[in-house]
């Protein structure tokens, strides 16, 4: 139901223009208490609303034409948005720009140098039962800060936002939220703030941990928060009712289907492709059918209590089965294809397993590996390009930290020398690569010395370590790689407590920072996610990766 707002009146006794606007009926008493911060240009005011108020009045604060039928426009469309909301029996749906720029109030409160945070803030954003204090010793405060951060999680370590977010900062979303007339959000967009709110305290607990420490340059997070921009209202239409033909149904498989053909155009990776079918695979497996509308709530905990029985980790079934099965239905429902979500609330708890030894491969395993590479000989049954990935693979991997899947899609055209410098490109074109980022890393010398760049020169055009025909899809040939990479490693360090293919990543970061190598290039270099806003700032060239390689160690597993 859309409305038509009063033109904009000018009082008695000033020069502005107000705007105006009647409560709808049926609002006023979901309405009657509400505390409203709306926007009027640049700035905003608040508006209160009591149980006996029947029309908003709202100063435009201008009396300059263009500026009142800007500014009457802009609050015509926060009106209609929160009436759209409260008539709506659906949460409204916001945008990850929206979420962030929601956040932005809370990185400008904490990053303040007035200190521009309530008590309340500070409580609802600590943990339960810590002493915490803001000190005023210049000598102490860039600790307190540090104290205050480690108070907190890594928005990476963080799996369900809902769970592990809400008793920290949902009073502060749905203050937020109240501020601009919203009322109520659906679950990914609530998931998604929470997790942006976190962001947005981190990132000014930073701020003042500089500060603290005499660095008041402007903070280079501020940019990263847009202005807020309203959602378009929700106009609520009554589902088409199902005519009962073929062309209505959807099945399990075939709503996996329907969903790549979309997600795919989104950027959705093949990997995610693959861990869904599987879900979903699985899933009609158990049950038996493949009638997504047959599927109810009990059915998903039946399900998930089979995996964990049959012998899947805990991690499998909540980090796969489960998010594939919540993203397809939620993809069903968004589409009309099912009335609700049945795996919604179905959770598995987080593990805490006791480390017992460290992630990555100790020097001494890592040389072992390194050693039975060199003295591979290529059996008569197997592919020679099977060979040169026993031989390469973990070298490249033990000198730059990358993902063994990574490596083992590179192809001729990805290693090239650059000036004095050779280097591999990991990109997407070749293959899976997270995050969909390219990077360009240094070739350590060593590599250069064992004749890595002459292997390449030798080597067809194409993928070094499988070979593909035509149009053949190459991920089965990728995948069997991997696979044998990792038995090839398990050979010589059958410790289970470590991932045969990802030990490197560990080890490359440990032996980086044993140096002093700065985290920073090592992450540019083992295409990790900077930890920091700031960190994402500037480049590491190739020359600051060859000083970095200057200090990385030589591995000896030569005879």
């Amino acid at each position: 139901m859309l409305f038509r707002p009063v033109a904009p009146l000018r009082r008695k006794g000033t020069q502005n223009y107000s705007f105006r606007q009647r409560i709808p009926a049926d609002l006023r008493e979901r309405m009657a208490g509400m505390s409203l911060v709306v926007p009027i240009g640049p700035k905003t005011a608040r508006c209160n609303i009591t149980a006996k108020t029947e029309t908003l009045r709202i100063s435009l604060r201008t009396a300059i034409p263009s500026e009142v039928r800007q500014r009457q426009g802009e609050l015509a469309a926060y009106f209609e948005a929160l009436f759209a909301s409260l008539r709506s029996s659906k949460p409204i749906a916001l945008s990850h720009q929206q979420c962030v720029a929601l956040a932005g109030a809370m990185f400008r409160n904490w990053a303040s140098t007035e200190r521009g945070r309530t008590t309340a803030v500070e409580s609802d954003t600590l943990k339960p039962g810590t002493a915490w204090r803001v000190v005023d010793d210049p000598f102490e405060l860039p600790g307190a800060w540090q104290a205050a951060l480690n108070q907190l999680p890594a928005p990476e370590e963080v799996i369900d936002p809902l769970e592990e977010l809400e008793p920290l900062f949902g009073r502060l979303v749905d203050h937020a939220l109240r501020d601009r007339g919203l009322t109520e959000i659906d679950k990914p967009s609530r998931a998604l703030a929470l997790r942006e709110f976190l962001r947005a305290l981190r990132d000014g607990l930073e701020v003042q941990k500089r500060q603290a420490a005499g660095d008041f340059s402007p903070p280079p997070e501020a940019v990263r928060f847009p202005e807020w921009v309203a959602p378009k209202p929700v106009v609520v239409v009554d589902p088409p009712k199902p005519t009962g033909k073929a062309s209505d149904k959807v099945s399990l498989k075939g709503l996996h289907g329907r969903w790549w053909a979309e997600a795919k155009i989104a950027g959705r990776s093949q990997s995610t492709h693959d861990s869904y079918q599987a879900s979903i695979n699985r899933f009609a497996t158990f049950l038996k059918h493949d009638d997504p509308q047959r599927v109810t709530n009990a059915d998903v905990v039946r399900f998930k209590d089979h995996r964990i029985a049959s012998g899947a980790s805990l991690k499998t079934v909540r980090d796969s089965d489960l998010v594939g099965l919540k993203a397809l239905f939620n993809y069903a429902v968004a589409n009309g294809l099912m009335a609700s979500n049945p795996a919604d609330g179905v959770k598995v708890l987080r593990s805490k397993k006791t480390q017992t030894r460290p992630k990555g491969f100790t020097i001494e395993e890592a040389e072992a590996i390194l050693r039975k590479s060199l003295r591979h000989v290529r059996t008569p049954t197997e592919k020679p390009q099977t060979a040169a990935a026993k031989r390469w693979v973990p070298w490249l991997c033990a000198y730059t930290g990358a993902r063994v899947g990574e490596v083992v899609q590179l192809r001729k055209e990805d290693v090239k020398q650059n000036g004095e410098w050779w280097t591999i490109t990991i990109t997407p074109e070749a293959g899976t690569v997270k995050d969909k980022e390219v990077r360009e890393v240094v070739l350590h010398a060593h590599l250069v010395e064992q004749g890595f760049p002459d292997f390449v020169q030798a080597s067809k055009p194409g993928h070094l370590f499988y070979a593909v025909k035509g149009d053949e899809d190459p991920r089965g040939k990728w995948k069997a790689v991997k696979n044998r990479l990792a038995a090839f490693a398990r050979e010589v360090v059958p410790d289970e407590r470590v991932a045969p293919n990802h030990g490197w990543r560990h080890a490359f970061k440990t032996r980086g920072r044993e140096v002093g190598i700065e985290d920073s290039v090592l992450d540019a270099i083992g295409g990790w996610a900077p930890s920091t806003v700031g960190g994402r700032y500037g480049d590491v060239s190739l020359a600051a990766q060859v000083k970095a390689f200057e200090k990385f160690p030589r591995f000896k597993a030569e005879d």
